[in-house]
């Protein structure tokens, strides 16, 4: 029960599955040195391979979700640009939206990108907020349901089958390593580690009707559409690097 940090980094042992090596380095700083000796080329041609068969003849071959940040943006411009995808970029709006970030997400769909903004229902927001912070002690509960949820749902309505997320944050600050050699996650990985576990439980405490919940719903109902989609982060197939995103967004 003793409270410590990583030898290497500020990280807390109060982080949730977060473990440590002998010399007290937490599993980001591991994944920090494993980067470095990784056959990034390999995976390079397995992200070839999936986009080879995920190329469809309809109007998207992916999605995106961006917020006009600097990862959103460079995975976007990368999947559109050095690898010819026809990209659909996704946005679900926060609860406080800042005037810069606004500003952002406007001049990166002005620099050519299609794009669609879901509002979901605010009030049902607020209310799984405040739930996930009493409970979770997460203050935007409602809202990270949602920028998985609506993503799912766009991808459904429009025949997508293949999402694109930025960095795996388990595998690169410190969580759980489970995913580290996959390229691709479920909606089981996601309830686990993104909703803390508890997602069905919050949802079902909010009272809210299904009309209410339909853009923070990740259903079984529609699990037979879900299992069609290919669900990944673009940290598995690069060097993810914060840092350069934001100077390549800022350029």
């Amino acid at each position: 029960m003793k409270v410590f940090w990583c030898k290497n980094c500020i990280n807390m042992s109060t982080r949730p599955r977060i473990s440590f090596d002998q010399r007290g380095y937490c599993n980001a700083c591991q994944w920090s040195e494993e980067k470095k000796n990784l056959d990034w080329d390999s995976r390079i041609n397995e992200l070839k391979e999936i986009l080879q068969n995920k190329k469809k003849n309809g109007i998207y071959d992916c999605i995106v979700p961006v917020s006009g940040g600097k990862d959103g943006a460079y995975v976007a411009y990368k999947l559109k640009n050095d690898y010819g995808l026809k990209v659909l970029t996704v946005t679900s709006r926060p609860p406080l939206e800042s005037e810069i970030g606004k500003r952002n997400l406007i001049q990166f769909v002005n620099s050519g990108f299609d794009h669609i903004h879901i509002t979901p229902n605010q009030n049902a927001m607020k209310k799984l907020n405040r739930i996930g912070f009493v409970k979770k002690g997460s203050p935007y509960y409602g809202w990270l349901i949602s920028i998985f949820s609506v993503v799912i749902k766009i991808a459904i309505q429009n025949n997508i089958e293949l999402i694109f997320y930025g960095e795996d944050g388990e595998v690169e600050y410190g969580g759980s390593t489970k995913n580290k050699n996959k390229a691709f996650f479920d909606i089981k990985y996601m309830i686990k580690n993104y909703f803390e576990g508890d997602y069905h439980e919050i949802k079902k405490t909010s009272g809210l009707n299904n009309h209410e919940l339909f853009w923070f719903d990740i259903d079984e109902k529609y699990m037979k559409e879900i299992e069609k989609i290919k669900l990944t982060h673009w940290g598995y197939f690069e060097p993810w690097d914060s840092y350069r995103n934001y100077l390549f967004a800022k350029e």
